[in-house]
């Protein structure tokens, strides 16, 4: 199989161009959803629609590069869904376009200002929509491209019993920059390597907070040696996913206990079903360094699934 039929029936599999805006002061490293393997490196002209699944439990208080006492951290716990839906379309060799619409729900566990209880908040909303533009053209097979785009602020970030910065929505529109390459690996065309990184900015946000910008970027390597006969291919994929977030500001952003870098290790398979794509991966912390004290999650699930039209 080719690498072009491969990539359009996969491509996005990880919606690594679109990925919702994850990053808030809690220490989550999941602004390393928005970044990810050769999956999401257009092929051919044509389109996918993809829907993706993700969860995340931030469960854990860390202060610096160690885990600290709970109760050193007035936030208990933040479990979340991200759902999201999403399209892509690849004009020609050189441009496509993005789109992706999310949808949240967040179960937040934190300490009553007034009573000193612990008090527990679900509620789910429409995230920040992001679109995007890809451009390919720098080689003939497309194995290097740029990303730019908006993240909007079209989430609901007026929730009233969760913090600015453990909102659905942020509040802010951002910019988003990125790259990618990809390459091979002997001749046979089943080891490949890729990178990918992104960078993500805010222009415009609100006057009480403002979220801190974040860079993610991922290296990894790919095997697709498992022929499932006419079923299609598997293939084994493991990254190195690292992200560097700045601290938050304005009146309600918690610089003292906001930024933070991390780097994950990442195995994951993905199966190629003719016009189908699945795609799953965990992401294990390797090294967490937050700034004061922020909830992290011990894990990060992902499972996409992709239809090539």
């Amino acid at each position: 199989m080719t690498r072009f039929t491969t990539t359009s029936r996969t491509l996005l599999a990880l919606s690594t161009c679109l990925a919702p805006s994850l990053a808030f002061a809690c220490s989550c490293g999941c602004g390393v959803f928005d970044v990810g393997t050769d999956a999401m490196f257009p092929g051919h002209a044509g389109a996918m629609v993809f829907a993706e699944y993700d969860f995340m439990d931030q469960n854990e208080n860390w202060h610096g590069t160690s885990d600290a006492p709970a109760n050193d951290n007035e936030d208990k716990r933040i479990d979340t869904s991200f759902m999201n839906v999403g399209l892509q379309y690849t004009f020609n060799r050189a441009w496509g376009a993005l789109l992706e619409i999310p949808y949240w729900q967040r179960h937040f566990r934190t300490t009553d200002e007034d009573t000193g209880d612990i008090a527990s908040f679900t509620h789910s909303a429409l995230g920040d929509i992001r679109i995007k533009g890809v451009y390919s053209g720098f080689s003939p097979d497309m194995s290097s491209g740029v990303t730019f785009g908006l993240k909007l602020a079209t989430g609901d970030s007026s929730y009233s019993h969760f913090d600015s910065d453990t909102e659905i929505g942020s509040g802010s529109t951002d910019v988003l920059l990125g790259a990618y390459h990809l390459g091979r690996i002997g001749a046979d065309g089943r080891w490949s390597w890729f990178v990918n990184a992104q960078w993500q900015q805010p222009v415009a946000h609100k006057n009480t907070y403002r979220p801190g910008d974040e860079v993610d970027a991922v290296m990894g390597a790919e095997y697709k040696g498992w022929s499932l006969g006419s079923f299609g291919t598997l293939a084994a994929i493991v990254q190195l996913k690292g992200v560097y977030r700045d601290h938050d500001g304005g009146r309600n952003g918690d610089e003292d206990n906001s930024g933070y870098t991390r780097l994950l290790i990442s195995p994951g398979l993905q199966l190629d079903a003719h016009k189908v794509s699945l795609f799953f991966d965990v992401g294990v912390p390797l090294h967490t360094d937050t700034t004061g004290n922020q909830l992290v999650a011990p894990l990060l699930w992902k499972l996409n699934v992709g239809y090539h039209i």
